[in-house]
């Protein structure tokens, strides 16, 4: 079982093409799928806060400098350049809303992996994405809000209890199946992360099985701008922390965590508030900042 579940941890970015694939290639098979999406990131969510420990939060306090400049980089460079990015593209509402809902959101627990992979600053990492994360659902909606309203009425409260709903109380039940059962679900813990990595493909699959008409007309636009946006926020975080004097760990981290987005709930908020064709640009952004993320990785650890 350790060995299975290694393997599906260790090919995370090759489960999700070959479920982006087979999503395109048979639609009727995933497409019933996109109805389950919230329960799918809620499962997720649950396996991440059932890593957390309470030493974790306190994390929260043990680098205020880097939190705070971190968070304010995230939720200001993220939305900023996605909504400059669908005025330049002059992209379709459905399409900008996505992409917008991308940079709206937390970070996720992908970012803590490639931060250790780059040899960064993991404490850091995991600080920065349960701090952003645990100001979702006041954030995310309201910059929503702000940034895409010239194409859609968005609901700001509605927004915050889909995201209570799919992001919060999950991480919160999973910390107390964690304190109160402890030993006892270790081996549980373990099978956790392969779960995650099968739902987020299961997700991605659903996404492009319910738009494989549509990808032909709207899909190279929608990925040339996920790469952009993902790029600008590696960059942009990665200067910000240079201009900031960080330290080469700390510079690595921030740039991650910035140019790294809980896609999942991007595409969650996309299906319940906009629909389907809105969940296309998280889909994306999911595979491609695993891919980017790796290679960025990969360079760091040879420099």
């Amino acid at each position: 079982m350790i060995k299975v579940t290694h393997l599906i941890e260790k090919y995370f970015t090759v489960w999700i093409v070959l479920f982006s694939i087979a999503g395109f290639l048979y639609p009727p098979v995933f497409k019933g799928l996109i109805q389950h999406i919230p329960l799918l990131l809620g499962v997720i969510m649950f396996g991440m806060g059932t890593t957390l420990h309470p030493s974790d939060f306190v994390l929260v306090f043990k680098y205020p400098q880097g939190l705070i400049i971190g968070i304010s980089a995230q939720y200001i460079v993220m939305p900023l350049v996605a909504y400059i990015l669908c005025i330049i593209f002059n992209l379709p509402s459905m399409l900008a809303i996505g992409v917008i809902l991308v940079g709206t959101c937390p970070g996720g627990t992908a970012s803590n992996v490639i931060t250790y992979l780059s040899n960064g600053n993991v404490p850091l990492s995991v600080a920065m994405t349960t701090a952003s994360t645990l100001l979702s659902p006041i954030i995310t909606p309201l910059l929503t809000y702000f940034y895409a309203g010239r194409w859609v009425h968005v609901n700001v409260l509605s927004m915050f209890f889909s995201i209570m709903q799919v992001i919060v109380l999950p991480v919160a039940l999973g910390i107390i199946v964690r304190l109160v059962f402890k030993e006892r679900i270790k081996t549980f813990i373990h099978i956790l992360p392969s779960i995650s990595v099968l739902a987020i493909a299961v997700i991605i699959a659903g996404i492009i099985s319910a738009n494989a008409e549509k990808l032909f007309t709207v899909g190279l636009l929608t990925i040339l701008v996920v790469m952009m946006h993902n790029g600008a926020g590696l960059l942009l975080g990665y200067l910000i922390a240079m201009l900031l004097r960080f330290d080469k760990k700390a510079k690595r981290t921030i740039a991650i965590e910035v140019g790294m987005q809980n896609s999942g709930l991007a595409v969650s908020l996309a299906i319940v508030h906009f629909g389907a064709l809105s969940a296309i640009a998280g889909a994306i952004f999911s595979l491609w900042q695993n891919i980017s993320g790796s290679l960025l990785a990969a360079w760091w650890r040879k420099r």
